[in-house]
């Protein structure tokens, strides 16, 4: 369970996601709520984990304390990058000697975050189960990047490489969105001497409007579906059908599914959803 972003964490979320799933068919063998053997499965929880490979970064020279905000950085770009709008050049590189010191240049309330040094130059590339061979040259796409906003390294980057590593995960599928940040993961994957997973980047569900799902195209939470008496069948059925697997129309469960999963024949286009299909 990912928890680390605490403004995007609201109370309940979590048991709700499950419930959600649940609702839908899914089940799990192992997870927060019923444990396993890699437990605990929340993040908050697992901080010790990430402060380890925290240490062995540093140990290598490998990351430094950055206290540029925003704004510092968008001053200090030469030209837009594309993949995700922001570029560091290196600002706080080689700028202080330690965390606290980092910290003492900045204001009550606010603490550095944690870069990463990137090898200037070096293209890092990997083969997509789904979107085929991927590359990118980290230091010329975004600079540095950020592994933690927290003294310990209990931060995004780092977390998902440490957690999925400790967990003995050997396969990922997400959305295309998070092509651009993989050779980003491959190197911290690197460098703490681990295997990376076998990645699955799959096309997004987007609004009329080519952006991301969200409040704006409506209530898309599978809560809402559940309390307007909306069966399961029937979103599964849609999100089968965007996926090039169903009918219009077609109901189905998560077992009538299964048997149609198939890589060579999913879907390859962005998906836009019709306001029409997401109140279904």
């Amino acid at each position: 369970m990912e928890d680390l972003d605490h403004p995007k964490n609201k109370p309940g979320a979590a048991r709700q996601a499950l419930e959600d799933l649940r609702w839908l068919g899914f089940d799990w063998d192992e997870g927060p709520d019923c444990g396993g053997p890699f437990a605990p499965y929340t993040q908050t929880e697992r901080i010790e984990l990430y402060a380890a490979a925290l240490e062995q970064l540093r140990a290598q020279g490998l990351v430094y304390p950055c206290v540029c905000s925003r704004r510092d950085v968008e001053a200090g770009q030469s030209a837009p990058h594309a993949e995700d709008g922001m570029f560091y050049p290196g600002i706080c590189r080689g700028r202080f000697p330690d965390y606290a010191t980092a910290q003492s240049a900045l204001p009550p309330g606010r603490i550095p975050a944690w870069r990463f040094k990137v090898p200037d130059g070096e293209r890092i590339g990997f083969t997509d189960g789904f979107a085929g061979y991927y590359s990118a040259v980290v230091s010329e796409s975004c600079g540095d990047f950020v592994l933690a906003r927290h003294p310990l390294g209990a931060g995004y980057m780092l977390a998902v490489v440490v957690d999925d590593a400790a967990m003995g995960i050997t396969e990922v599928v997400r959305g295309d969105d998070l092509l651009p940040a993989t050779p980003r993961q491959l190197l911290v994957y690197r460098a703490l001497g681990l295997t990376p997973p076998r990645f699955f980047h799959v096309p997004l569900v987007v609004g009329p409007d080519g952006r991301r799902l969200a409040k704006r195209h409506g209530d898309t939470r599978i809560s809402a579906y559940r309390e307007a008496g909306i069966p399961p069948q029937r979103v599964i059925g849609l999100l089968a059908r965007w996926c090039g697997w169903a009918k219009p129309d077609e109901e189905l469960s998560l077992h009538d599914l299964l048997p149609r999963f198939c890589w060579d024949t999913l879907n390859r286009q962005t998906v836009i959803a019709r306001p029409d299909e997401i109140r279904l």
